[in-house]
């Protein structure tokens, strides 16, 4: 009797922390995707509001900032006719912190973790919308909104840990990704540590619409040692079924990493009709799943922070 009522205990507590696991990855998503943010075009209220948003758990969580501040600046030109704007140039800014690793050593080697916060505001002509002709807010709740919701959540788990990682990993959730991948491109260009130093980056976008097969996607797992390998191992215990490919990069942020030779990973869970269109809302988000999602890539990230072997950029075809 008290075997049995330990492990009906057991399966309580999981499925207690799963459900509140999930419940953080909803309120951050539901944030962020809201209406009164606008759909985070560069430039806006709704872009500055976001910041504020993830700056905020960046420092509740205990990154250490590059600097004096978690923003990392920078300018993008906007066509005429997107988002109610004029031709004109605008400011936005990356949000990036930092977890120094606890080897002496490897410390000053870095993995890069990261999401766009950024998506196409009330769309409009000249905009990636699907649906240029329903000038309406883009809240982008999977298209990336998931993506920084699953960020936060690997971070706030990172934050409990007692003893760090081996290296040190940075934190950074990018604007100007619709662009162009504009603010991923920036950081590569203005890294607030050597270039050398940087060894993977890992890149969630879109990963908020679990499918029923649990069906999470990466490109790029083969562009460091034993890569696909640890990701089909990592498939255990963890509700998904990995599709892993070794290049297959693909077109979000992780991509201006890999065209500098660092290895990149990029995560999502597939496309759907709502991508940029105004449908793409909280409602579709499959919270659960996302919480699947943050907690499977929580444990890529550790391992490979904690790798044993070099980690050696592998360039793919």
């Amino acid at each position: 009797m008290k075997l049995k009522l330990f492990f009906t205990a057991v399966i309580f507590c999981c499925t207690f922390v799963n459900a509140q696991k999930a419940e953080t990855f909803y309120k951050h998503d539901k944030y962020l995707s809201s209406d009164q943010l606008e759909g985070r075009f560069p430039g806006t209220k709704g872009n500055n509001k976001a910041t504020t948003y993830i700056e905020k758990y960046f420092k509740k969580y205990g990154l250490k900032e590059f600097g004096n501040s978690y923003y990392q600046p920078f300018k993008l030109f906007v066509k005429e006719g997107i988002n109610k704007m004029k031709s004109d140039s605008v400011a936005t800014q990356n949000v990036v912190g930092y977890i120094e690793g606890s080897d002496s050593t490897l410390k000053n080697e870095y993995i890069v973790i990261g999401a766009h916060y950024d998506h196409w505001g009330w769309g409009g002509q000249g905009s990636g919308s699907k649906k240029k002709e329903a000038f309406a807010i883009h809240n982008g709740a999977d298209d990336n909104a998931s993506g920084v919701s699953a960020l936060l959540c690997i971070l706030e788990e990172i934050s409990k840990q007692k003893i760090k990682p081996k290296r040190s990993i940075i934190f950074i959730s990018f604007s100007g990704e619709e662009e162009g991948l504009l603010g991923s491109k920036y950081f590569i260009n203005h890294l607030p540590v050597p270039k050398e130093a940087v060894k993977v980056m890992l890149n969630m976008d879109m990963v908020g619409r679990l499918n029923e097969k649990k069906e999470l996607y990466m490109g790029g797992a083969g562009t460091f040692p034993n890569g696909v390998e640890l990701m089909k191992k990592l498939q255990e215990n963890s509700g998904l079924n990995p599709i892993v490919f070794a290049g297959d990069v693909g077109g979000s942020d992780h991509v201006s990493f890999y065209k500098e030779s660092i290895s990149a990973v990029g995560f999502h869970t597939g496309g759907h009709p709502q991508y940029h269109t105004p449908d793409d809302d909280i409602e579709l988000i499959n919270s659960e799943g996302g919480a699947l999602v943050a907690k499977y890539i929580f444990n890529a990230l550790i391992e490979i922070a904690n790798y044993k072997e070099a980690l050696i950029f592998i360039k793919q075809n």
